[in-house]
């Protein structure tokens, strides 16, 4: 289990984009994730008419490592830290270091 996961809404807190907020797009097996709107980059794009595609600029997401995002509690307004915790049914969840549960 991943202390962060596709979906989740995270603040970033260091680089360029230091205090941004977005969603995790996905979740690379080597420690990095893809957050939407957050460290764009310029891509140039070759026009493809066979699929409608026109050339140009673009701007493209690129890869945070893992350790520079926080998970957002919305209580707080703020990114924290995450842990685990077993409940007394035996599952295991996601919890913020204060004690509130991420998955609810």
């Amino acid at each position: 289990m991943n202390k962060i996961k596709k979906g989740d809404e995270v603040i970033v807190r260091t680089g360029k984009d230091k205090g941004r907020r977005g969603t995790v797009l996905q979740v690379f097996k080597d420690g990095r994730v893809l957050v939407e709107g957050v460290n764009l980059a310029k891509k140039h794009v070759k026009p493809n008419p066979n699929i409608g595609e026109p050339g140009g600029i673009q701007d493209k997401a690129m890869p945070l490592d893992i350790s520079n995002v926080l998970v957002f509690n919305q209580k707080s307004k703020r990114g924290e830290r995450v842990g685990f915790r077993v409940e007394k049914d035996g599952s295991k969840v996601r919890v913020f270091r204060n004690g509130d549960v991420v998955d609810i």
